[in-house]
């Protein structure tokens, strides 16, 4: 069956389409129908089911006889180790990590937030949670104190389960003290935090509310699944707001099972026994849903990467493992991959990669010169696709288990089933094909999807369905071409304004990222008097580029103009050793405006350098700019 094929099938009957995904589901009881609508425009899925999403995950495949199959590969560059957990295994660590949660009082429901780095034990207590239906919250590890204590006084944690330290390449990042001094910050106080103890550092417990993570397993009955209703959340994760208070996007169990399921063999094409690896974190949502959930309910294997793209040791570190563990889909971030090509552009430290089918790309945008420089070395298909920590899976990809459609370069493909994307103007006005306009969804949402904001409806109201009645408003920009491909540009705010014409920052990018000399960028809007806005490009070089920087950036000035033409008014530009970026790899963008702008701004959180911060304002103040 051909995409447009399945894609008419969901449009003709959504209902009858997701009750057939749900089939390859295991449920307690089986949902009756699909769609709740009930409390339109907040919309439900399967709320008549009862399920359990460990069951799902690990139970269900050795009862199938795949036990002895490797669940879970640990491959840790910055230990030196390597370590596979199979089903088996699996089912017995986590129903023994949640029969100890549940003799200390976690049930259905209660919160337990987790604060730890890539190790095998993040999704054990993810699953732990999940067998108990308690809703699991994961902080990204090592974010701030303060940050930490905001999450734990909003989602109210019964438990914290926590590791000792997190292994940087060249540093230990001490956890537990980040993690005791949020608690101390925090208004809300957990019952007990479980701590485990890694080598590389034994963190002090305090008596009487920290335990150890083995010891308080000892001699505890192991714990059977509980079910929950098809509604209940699954998990939290909170992603930032432009407000700065974070936003608790709430996961429901059902459609999560049905749509990560049916992603995995419709998107990606795996299904059980295949090797399949996210270069994620589990504190993003690519982690949870790509790391943890999504390969775990097919039956694949999952890889659990504790390094990074360059460094640990060399650029090669990604192609070493693909071929060691033999990966057959494999899902990053451009900007890992532009790390990857700044230390070796022509491409000689990667190898054949014989069991790679595809490798998918996500989390920014994918810039066509890193898109052929991936497509030159590793010889498979390169996929960009497009969703939000909101959505948890694509809105648009291009579906390599349905049918492999042609590649337009510089667009993740097509709407997934479930998702009517419309590009609409300031009005809500449905816009013509090749025309900028702020990315929507017509509602309902597919399952899987946000269904609110924990204890913040009105804010999931404000933050997405208010300014276009009838959709979900995805604060992405872009268009949409004759053939249906979809195009993201920038996000609506990254949409700048010079002299009346609304342009993307995002397609100046693109004209930068060509130059041969550029391994990455990024293009802002400034306040300009006359003009409104005016854009200023920041240029990351290829490593071993030695030619002065005022030549490049008068080749990059004049490239823009040829190919956006007059209108961008692109005329500055400025070398920068690196961009500061959040820790999963996105580009902030709006606090490089705010000090260009000379305007207050707050250190972000999820920051991956603040020392970056202060590179990128001594840059701008030779510009003449940041200057309040």
């Amino acid at each position: 069956m051909s995409y447009a094929q399945v894609y008419g099938q969901w449009r003709q009957d959504p209902e009858g389409f997701w009750l057939a995904a749900a089939g390859g589901i295991d449920w307690i009881k089986p949902p009756t129908r699909a769609l709740d609508d009930s409390r339109a425009p907040l919309y439900e899925w399967f709320t008549d089911a009862e399920v359990n999403t460990c069951w799902n995950a690990v139970d269900r495949h050795v009862i199938a006889g795949r036990g002895k199959q490797p669940a879970i590969i640990h491959d840790s560059p910055v230990t030196g180790t390597k370590h596979v957990i199979t089903y088996a295994e699996l089912q017995d660590r986590v129903s023994r990590l949640a029969g100890a949660l549940k003799a200390r009082g976690i049930q259905k429901g209660d919160r337990v937030i987790i604060y730890m780095p890539m190790v095998p034990e993040a999704l054990e207590a993810m699953l732990a949670c999940a067998r108990l239906g308690a809703i699991h919250s994961v902080v990204f590890g090592g974010f701030a104190a303060h940050e930490l204590a905001v999450r734990i006084d909003d989602c109210t944690p019964k438990a914290i389960i926590a590791a000792s330290c997190g292994i940087e390449p060249n540093r230990t990042v001490h956890y537990k003290p980040l993690l005791d001094a949020a608690i101390d910050q925090a208004s809300h106080k957990p019952d007990f935090c479980v701590i485990f103890q890694r080598e590389q550092e034994v963190a002090k417990l305090t008596p009487g509310r920290d335990l150890d993570w083995h010891a308080f397993q000892h001699g505890v009955a192991p714990a059977d699944c509980t079910p929950v209703p098809g509604n209940h959340p699954a998990y939290i994760l909170y992603t930032s707001g432009t407000t700065g208070a974070p936003k608790g996007v709430v996961r429901p169990t059902a459609g999560h099972l049905v749509a990560l399921n049916w992603t995995m063999r419709a998107i990606y094409n795996v299904g059980a026994g295949d090797v399949f690896w996210a270069a994620s974190d589990v504190g993003w949502v690519v982690g949870h849903s790509y790391i943890c959930y999504g390969p775990l309910i097919a039956g694949c294997t999952t890889v659990v990467y504790e390094g990074k793209p360059v460094g640990t040791p060399d650029a090669a570190t990604f192609w070493r493992v693909i071929n060691e563990h033999k990966v057959r889909s494999f899902f990053t971030a451009p900007t890992a991959l532009r790390a990857i090509k700044r230390d070796d552009p022509d491409g000689k430290l990667v190898p054949p990669l014989p069991t790679l089918q595809a490798l998918f790309l996500a989390g920014e945008r994918a810039d066509p010169d890193t898109i052929h420089w991936a497509q030159t070395h590793l010889k498979v298909p390169v996929i960009d696709h497009w969703w939000q920590t909101e959505t948890g899976y694509a809105i648009a990809a291009n579906p390599l288990g349905i049918e492999h459609l042609p590649v337009k370069i510089g667009s993740p493909s097509v709407p997934m089933p479930g998702f009517d994307v419309q590009v609409l103007d300031e009005g809500g006005h449905p816009v013509s094909p090749g025309t900028l306009g702020a990315i929507a969804i017509r509602l309902p949402l597919p399952p899987g999807t946000l269904p609110t904001l924990w204890n913040a409806e009105d804010r999931f109201r404000k933050s997405y369905l208010t300014h276009f009645p009838g959709y979900y408003e995805t604060g992405d920009a872009g268009y949409v071409d004759a053939d249906g491909y979809l195009y993201i540009m920038a996000r609506t705010d990254d949409v700048i304004n010079v002299a009346g014409h609304r342009l993307s920052t995002g397609a100046m990018e693109e004209v930068l990222a060509s130059h041969k000399d550029v391994a990455e960028c990024a293009v802002i809007g400034v306040a300009d008097e006359l003009k409104g806005q005016s854009p200023l490009g920041f240029l990351c070089l290829n490593k071993g580029c030695n030619r002065p920087h005022d030549e490049v950036v008068k080749e990059c000035v004049q490239l823009v103009r040829d190919q956006i033409g007059p209108v961008a008014d692109f005329k500055r530009a400025v070398v920068v050793d690196r961009l500061p970026k959040t820790r999963s790899g996105k580009i902030l963008r709006g606090t490089m405006v705010k000090i260009a702008d000379g305007q207050p701004w707050k250190m972000p959180a999820t920051i991956d350098d603040p020392a970056i911060l202060d590179e990128i304002a001594q840059a701008l103040q030779s510009l003449g700019l940041a200057r309040g």
